[in-house]
């Protein structure tokens, strides 16, 4: 029945939330906004970067100064490039499934996602296979990307699994007719967050790569 495997990049391939939105709590912190990394995760992670700005700037109240942008991406990806890590496992998953097609569709931006695989030595594995939600009308949790990544691999939606560690994700999967398998392998996950991804509606959850096998293997095998 299943066909193929969807991941969602941070946070499922990259762990980069701590150091996408460490970065990003910075510098609104500097505009004038105090902001944790939790204030972070909660207003802005998940989001495509116009809705991002958008949101930063109802914070603010005002329009982000001129080259806001430019700013926020050589000091994330500056911090890529230094610290940058794979999530646990990950390798090995993609090793155990490897006759499965794979493909990734996620909010991050083109440039971004190419810089990320190469730090990672990961471009490889999903070569020509790289899906931004930059490219579709809706990002998530519409189900627009993982509807345009599943037609780009040529798999019906229905026949997907997608791994996904953010509500929106999993509500995307799910409007998508994929079966969702949350992750919380990532260093952004927070207690609590299995309930999150479960009252999304998470087909299943499970805490790392190892248990993600297990589940993937059992579909699959059905």
């Amino acid at each position: 029945m299943f066909q193929a495997i969807i991941f969602d990049f941070d946070g499922v391939i990259a762990d980069s939330e701590v150091l996408s939105n460490t970065t990003l709590a910075e510098i609104v912190t500097e505009l004038g906004v105090p902001t944790t990394l939790d204030d972070a995760y909660r207003n802005y992670m998940g989001k495509r970067f116009h809705e991002v700005i958008a949101a930063i700037e109802q914070a603010l109240g005002r329009s982000l100064p001129v080259g806001f942008a430019d700013d926020y991406q050589r000091r994330t990806l500056s911090r890529f490039r230094m610290d940058l890590r794979p999530i646990d496992g990950v390798r090995e998953f993609i090793a155990t499934f490897q006759k499965l097609p794979r493909c990734i569709a996620s909010s991050s931006s083109p440039d971004r996602l190419a810089l990320c695989l190469e730090v990672l030595e990961m471009e490889a594995l999903f070569q020509g296979r790289v899906f931004s939600a930059s490219t579709v009308e809706r990002g998530k949790p519409h189900p627009d990307i993982f509807l345009h990544a599943a037609a780009k691999i040529g798999v019906q939606p229905e026949r997907c699994i997608i791994i996904e560690d953010s509500a929106g994700g999993v509500i995307a999967g799910r409007a998508a007719g994929a079966t969702v398998v949350g992750l919380l392998a990532a260093a952004h996950i927070r207690d609590g967050h299995r309930e999150v991804l479960a009252n999304a509606g998470a087909h299943y959850v499970v805490n790392t790569y190892r248990e993600a096998e297990e589940v993937v293997r059992n579909l699959v095998r059905g």
